[in-house]
């Protein structure tokens, strides 16, 4: 039976019609296909510019969890969206041909205004908005977010004198208005126009079927402008344009892309030409190009005047140096384990016979029993996990991984209805959470359970200055109340922290997903509407 590719989609008419527009293309090439909406983080918050929320991926990241939790099989994206460097397991598998590149004003009223000192243009972009004041500086830009339909209906109710769109997006669902004044002076964004669709590196099957997707032209000239984007270390927040085409009589690809401040007053421009196949080079040369007449500097400027702290946070886990930098230097963080781990020595005779159904819950689980055996000594037949990550450390320490669930109480219900199992081993904490065993054993599935770790509490007093805590579990709560109050903020990885944080604090922020990186970008998010 033929696999039938689930496609991921954002739920917005312009990623709907994308999505319905490669599942037409499969259909041509014979593949099935289905469409699996799944909204993002840019579909959900749009009361502030995209500048300001501090996401990697905003409108990419809820459709790389989907594929990688098996969700879906692919994710189709505008190119425009998608960060330079993709979540790892997940690979670039087609770009479809380039529709309009360009970007367009759309009019409320008529082109006078562009004479006159005083006007009112929207846009929720960055790098549209810095192009437009560098070109118009006594003019006013306002903030404008949400679909092509909800923008065009807030041009409408309020009195600007236009907003800039993209070309493809109106054009493709059929409402680009006839009087759209086209902006072939602003450099777009980079891959701006273009389709992407992405997949799992391990899926050979829909690997093969998007290749036959792909446009060659449209590939190398997105990957110069992305690269040159990558090199000068701009995303969401750098105002940054690129443009690659192929001249068809030369085969030269021509080359502009432009750097700017963000309120416009500074522009470093660059353009350059290579003969294709001879072009692996020309992203590289022209960002060296921006960074020594003093691109580096100009983007400095605008984070120094950023720069002074206005509110401070504390972790109650220690972060990385790579994690903190996710935080603008207007919010202040310190950090400190609030919870210590402490490998049991795990008994011998819990070897002495293979196991066969063995459930590890956390990556402390797994350093726990490689703390007391060596691989070898291990003899595990079914391995059931909770967590991507967990999976990937016991893949690469222990063996192959039965089933992984992305909680214990998804994992308890697989191995309940899913499976025949009578009896787990089950490597845990001294204050492991109840669900996964009461679950289990409500089903009458012997639960055997092995302390492999402790968690114990290691609270320190924190500082009044602080404004809000980072909390990634119960426990870690429970530590902090040691020694602090609860007149803060707390910031909760997840549903089951913020519960337990509930209990104590008066304002409880949840993070949008289970990760450090989540719960950093609510920080920021939270603290720039303040």
């Amino acid at each position: 039976m033929q696999k039938i590719i689930r496609i991921g989609t954002r739920d917005s008419q312009l990623a709907l019609w994308q999505a319905n527009k490669v599942r037409k293309e499969f259909t041509e090439l014979g593949y099935e296909s289905e469409i699996v909406p799944i909204k993002s983080v840019g579909d959900i918050v749009l009361d502030k510019p995209l500048y300001e929320m501090g996401i990697t991926g905003v409108f990419t990241k809820n459709l790389d969890i989907a594929m990688l939790n098996g969700d879906i099989d692919i994710a189709v994206h505008s190119l425009k969206d998608v960060p330079t460097a993709l979540p790892e397991g997940i690979v670039q598998a087609a770009v479809l041909k380039r529709a309009n590149y360009n970007d367009i004003l759309v009019l409320k009223d008529t082109e006078e205004f562009f004479g006159q000192p005083n006007a009112t243009i929207a846009t929720g972009s960055l790098r549209r908005k810095a192009m437009w004041l560098n070109r118009y500086p006594t003019h006013k830009v306002v903030d404008l977010r949400g679909n092509v339909n909800t923008r065009l209906q807030k041009l409408e109710n309020n009195d600007w004198n236009g907003a800039v769109f993209a070309a493809a997006g109106l054009e493709r669902i059929g409402i680009r208005p006839a009087g759209a004044v086209n902006l072939s002076w602003m450099i777009p964004a980079p891959a701006q126009g273009a389709i992407m669709i992405a997949a799992l590196e391990k899926d050979n099957y829909v690997l093969d079927a998007c290749e036959q997707l792909n446009h060659h032209e449209t590939k190398v000239c997105v990957g110069i402008e992305r690269e040159f984007l990558r090199l000068l270390e701009g995303g969401c927040t750098a105002p940054i344009g690129a443009l690659a085409y192929v001249d068809a009589k030369t085969e030269e690809i021509n080359f502009k892309g432009v750097l700017l401040k963000k309120d416009g007053t500074k522009k470093i421009s660059v353009t350059k030409t290579a003969v294709l196949g001879k072009h692996h080079l020309l992203a590289k040369d022209c960002a060296d190009y921006v960074i020594n007449r003093g691109g580096k500097e100009l983007m400095l400027e605008d984070i120094e005047g950023e720069s002074s702290v206005t509110h401070k946070v504390f972790s109650t886990k220690k972060l990385s140096e790579i994690q903190k930098k996710v935080l603008p230097n207007t919010i202040g963080i310190e950090d400190s384990d609030f919870i210590k781990i402490r490998f049991n020595r795990i008994p011998p005779k819990v070897m002495k016979c293979e196991l066969e159904n063995v459930v590890i819950t956390s990556q402390n689980g797994v350093e726990a029993i490689l703390n007391s055996f060596t691989k070898n000594e291990l003899k595990f037949k079914n391995i059931f996990c909770v967590g991507r990550r967990t999976k990937k450390l016991i893949e690469n320490r222990i063996g192959a991984v039965t089933h992984v669930a992305k909680n214990a109480l998804k994992l308890a219900e697989y191995i309940a209805k899913k499976t025949d199992i009578k009896e787990v081993t089950y490597f845990c904490s001294n204050l492991r959470m109840d669900v996964f065993p009461t679950y289990l054993k409500a089903n009458e599935i012997i639960v055997n359970e092995v302390e492999a770790y402790k968690t114990m509490l290691s609270s320190e007093k924190i500082t009044d200055d602080v404004s809000g805590v980072l909390f990634y579990s119960p426990s870690g709560i429970e530590s902090y109340l040691q020694e602090n109050t609860t007149d803060k903020i707390a910031f909760c990885i997840g549903e089951t922290t913020a519960k337990e944080a509930r209990k104590h604090f008066d304002s409880v922020e949840v993070a949008n997903l289970p990760s450090v990186e989540s719960l950093l970008e609510l920080v920021k998010t939270y603290f720039k509407e303040k």
